[in-house]
């Protein structure tokens, strides 16, 4: 699975109970809901592009959803349907769905699309001169604190701590694990041989291990620090480093190489830390928040609040740094720490360099559909 952050600040919310709300006068119009039903004709692409390779997603997700009451019908279907026939896809969709286009409080459609992908990083089970950077699994110090069976309304949030004396305090900070502090020794799945793409592997959340003697390791997420994420891309835009249209991982990785004295200082800006775990076998795609493997430029990493995960969802945005149109039919079926809101997806482009190119460059503006079964939304 993707990324995941959570932090502590969510025990605010119980000292907001006593305000008052704003006179009639002074209050704000009332926010849009989030998705709006709406007819296919109005998607824009959707006539034109292929449904087929997004059905077929759409069947993936049907292993984990298949079974729950909204989407028992419609996976059932999908089961019959030959999906190498665009007109019956079609007419399966038009015919079993709704689509409800995404949007926020304000009516605004458009939203940001960026992209994720599956790093290959050289490393070694043991450490060494040259492979000196270590990926952990989570430390045994590190406590989850779930507060759904006394605060429901805070059900989304899982909290990551360490006990100090008497009192739960928040789990180290990245520049904290980096200083030593946590209780990881022995808890190390591989060693790797550069720091900014352990770094990036961080933020992608999955990746590749090559190994000297030709084997490759698939490492996924299995947990995270509970600091909140911090882009030191925004740092270096602010900093001046780099300019808007300069913004790209590639042009990161050329900084941390020209800058390598104060490219430590910069990583440990973002307090967020990843643990990992090593997954089984020959594993070409990782699994996302479903438990299903995700497909190349098929699958798309959303807010779990607004879209439900398993279901299509039509994108219209652009190709990275270019005008040409890139508008199909994705399967929501992962989530990530930085994806909130409405109109906001990652794009998952895949393994390695062909991957990254894509992913490291994707920051975008696109619009959303997502698409319901006939009745899901009133249910």
């Amino acid at each position: 699975m993707k990324t995941r952050l959570w932090f502590l600040g969510v025990l605010l919310a119980g000292s907001l109970g006593g305000c008052l709300p704003a006179p009639p006068e002074m209050a704000a119009t009332a926010p849009l809901a989030p998705r709006e039903a709406t007819t296919f004709d109005r998607l824009d692409g959707w006539a034109e592009g292929d449904p087929r390779p997004g059905f077929e997603v759409l069947r993936k997700s049907c292993r984990a959803i298949g079974r729950r009451d909204q989407w028992r019908e419609v996976c059932e279907l999908a089961g019959g349907i030959d999906g190498n026939d665009r007109v019956a896809v079609l007419r399966f969709f038009h015919e079993h769905f709704t689509p409800y286009r995404l949007q926020k409080p304000d009516g605004d459609t458009q939203g940001l699309i960026t992209g994720y992908y599956v790093p290959n990083l050289r490393g070694s089970r043991t450490p060494s001169q040259r492979y000196a950077y270590a990926l952990y699994a989570p430390p045994e110090d590190m406590l989850t604190i779930d507060l759904r069976a006394v605060y429901p309304q805070l059900g989304e949030y899982r909290l990551r701590g360490r006990v100090e004396g008497r009192k739960v305090v928040p789990y180290y900070s990245r520049a904290e694990i980096e200083a030593g502090k946590g209780a990881l020794a022995g808890k190390e799945l591989f060693w790797v041989e550069d720091p900014v793409e352990l770094f990036f592997l961080h933020i992608q959340g999955s990746g590749r291990i090559q190994l000297e003697n030709g084997e490759g390791v698939m490492v996924n997420y299995a947990d995270q620090n509970g600091h909140p994420y911090r882009s030191i891309g925004r740092l270096l835009l602010e900093r001046g480093e780099m300019t808007r249209d300069q913004m790209s991982m590639q042009n990161i990785r050329a900084w941390a190489r020209n800058n390598p004295a104060r490219t430590p200082e910069l990583l440990n800006e973002n307090p967020s830390y990843v643990f990992f775990r090593e997954l089984p076998g020959e594993v070409e795609n990782p699994p996302g928040a479903l438990g299903i493997h995700l497909t190349p430029r098929y699958s798309l990493a959303v807010d779990p609040k607004f879209v439900p995960l398993g279901a299509p969802v039509f994108l219209a945005t652009t190709w990275p740094l270019e005008e040409r149109p890139l508008r199909q039919l994705m399967g929501a079926q992962d989530t990530g720490g930085a994806i909130k809101g409405e109109v906001r997806g990652d794009f998952y482009w895949g393994l390695g360099e062909e991957g990254g190119h894509y992913a490291g460059r994707m920051r975008q503006q696109g619009q959303m559909w997502v698409l319901l079964p006939r009745g899901f939304a009133e249910k």
